[in-house]
């Protein structure tokens, strides 16, 4: 008795999984929110702050940084959060409600596949537009060449680990009326501790303490050490893989198909 539980069961093409990413990233482009809060509104604030000659000065309350310098991670940090709590959980939510997953089940193409393919396409998204805003930022502003470019990139998939297997929960357990209440429940107050709102530099002690134990206050310090120090502390490379099986875990228990 076969059993359909593999991710590439008997019979199934490859290169089918390789049309669905396709008609994934056909559709993102007609459900665009992820990609504009993701993409768009992370390199706008970056030109604004940028473009702000009093936010390239280096400022004593900032640890000596210019709040360009302070504010690039905290950018590069929600392109993750974006795409994993909009651009992961809105289309998987709306597939759920329609029945998309369900039907896909009686086919050849296992379901599992839509949402890796999702995952393949967001973690794509936020590859090139974390190479982009980095190059808008060293190429149009000034912004140096990171310490430690190993550290950076560590630091970069260790973020995308953490926060995306978050995005993965909230798929798991979204509805269509309930997903972007979800999604702004998880992205505005974990941006909140990454200092979209608050420069971490300004954060009380215990506040800070507290934000290097989110997912994206440990991407924003792992980032920011990479970029301006060297290669990153050690606690937030494991803060960020501890959330990543957590929630990995969690996404698997409770994911719906229906």
């Amino acid at each position: 008795m076969s059993i359909r539980s593999s991710l590439l069961p008997a019979g199934t093409p490859l290169a089918a999984f390789g049309m669905i990413v396709l008609n994934e990233s056909r559709i993102a482009r007609r459900l665009p929110l992820g990609l504009l809060v993701g993409v768009v509104l992370p390199t706008v604030l970056l030109v604004i702050i940028g473009s702000v000659r009093h936010d390239r000065q280096h400022l004593q309350a900032l640890g000596g940084l210019t709040t360009f310098n302070v504010y690039v991670p905290v950018f590069l940090a929600m392109v993750i959060a974006a795409l994993a709590f909009y651009g992961l959980p809105i289309p998987l939510a709306i597939y759920r409600d329609q029945g998309v997953l369900r039907h896909l089940a009686v086919t050849p193409v296992p379901p599992a596949w839509v949402l890796a393919a999702q995952l393949v396409l967001n973690v794509a998204f936020a590859g090139i537009e974390l190479i982009f805003l980095l190059v808008v930022a060293m190429v149009g502003f000034g912004v140096a060449t990171p310490k430690s470019a190993d550290g950076l990139v560590l630091a970069l998939c260790v973020s995308i680990a953490g926060v995306f297997a978050i995005g993965l929960w909230v798929s798991a357990i979204a509805r269509p009326r309930t997903v972007g209440i979800l999604a702004a429940a998880c992205f505005f107050p974990l941006m909140f501790f990454a200092g979209l709102f608050f420069p971490r530099a300004e954060m009380p002690r215990a506040l800070l303490d507290v934000s290097n134990l989110t997912p994206l206050g440990a991407a924003v310090q792992a980032i920011q050490s990479a970029m301006l120090s060297g290669f990153p502390s050690i606690t937030p490379l494991l803060v960020l893989p501890a959330y990543a099986v957590i929630f990995s875990v969690l996404a698997v228990r409770f994911f719906r198909w229906e």
